[in-house]
């Protein structure tokens, strides 16, 4: 199984890829590393067949604060722009292959979510936030553009176009409650409950039909720049091909049944509804 060396990962029995970032004394600041190796990994998950969905955490306070500014910052100042558009690029590649995983993806925030930090929340599928969790777009802190990492792309698809101007032009810090007002997180709960509802929401994903889910993350991504003509097309031979996949008979069968359905390669039952 995959073994990461600067971040921790767990396969549980129910199919979820637990991703643990630790460097809870650096609130979990990114590292070279640990981008190139984060980058790789969600590449390697695509191709993991018993990694059915993926919930990533930090371990401490945070769940993650951004690059490490003694480890990565202080480095920069000694590149050229060739170095400097090396490294944006592996950052931007992280971003990427965390969209393209056609696996959903669960973030756990809790603490601190800053920087990239809060940009890979935001390619995430879902976003549980603890009460104490804030988030911010700082890059406008340190002179930097607010459009990194996909950010511009990311942000106006989940809050809208203006709410995502303030944060990025403006990279003020939120809190929990405001981030899951503007849309920015799908459910805020107590502190304590944010990583058991966030693992709870990936077994009920991993349960579910893993081929239908990743034909919905590809739509959700493609259909950005389609026309709704061509989005409707896009469907409906999508949709053709879940109903080829042995999935369909078998929510069906369990639907006549009355069981939970099973479905290919799940650990676990979950009750499916196919009308």
């Amino acid at each position: 199984m995959l073994s990461p060396k600067t971040f921790k990962f767990a396969l549980t029995n129910a199919g979820v890829g637990e991703i643990t970032q630790a460097r809870p004394d650096r609130l979990n600041a990114l590292t070279f590393g640990v981008y190139e190796e984060l980058r790789d990994f969600f590449l390697a998950l695509d191709h993991e067949t018993s990694v059915r969905s993926i919930l990533i955490m930090g371990e401490g306070r945070g769940f993650c604060s951004g690059g490490d500014v003694e480890d990565i910052i202080g480095q920069l100042f000694q590149r050229d722009m060739q170095g400097m558009l090396a490294f944006t690029r592996v950052t931007g590649a992280l971003i990427r292959n965390i969209r393209a995983v056609r696996k959903p993806v669960v973030a756990a925030i809790h603490g601190a979510c800053v920087g990239a930090g809060a940009v890979i929340a935001a390619a995430c599928d879902f976003r549980i936030a603890g009460e104490r969790a804030k988030f911010g777009f700082i890059f406008p802190k340190v002179g930097l553009s607010g459009a990194d990492m996909g950010a511009s792309y990311l942000l106006p698809r989940l809050i809208g176009g203006a709410r995502a101007s303030e944060l990025l032009f403006l990279g003020d810090v939120i809190d929990a409650k405001e981030a899951y007002r503007i849309g920015l997180v799908n459910r805020l709960v107590s502190t304590e409950e944010c990583v058991p509802v966030s693992r709870a929401l990936a077994e009920r994903l991993a349960s579910g039909p893993a081929f239908a889910h990743g034909v919905t993350k590809q739509m959700l991504e493609s259909e950005a720049t389609m026309s709704l003509d061509q989005a409707i097309e896009a469907e409906a031979q999508a949709q053709a091909m879940c109903m080829m996949h042995t999935d369909f008979r078998t929510a069906h069968e369990a639907w006549n049944a009355k069981k939970p359905a099973m479905f290919a390669g799940s650990s676990i039952p979950f009750k499916s509804d196919p009308s």
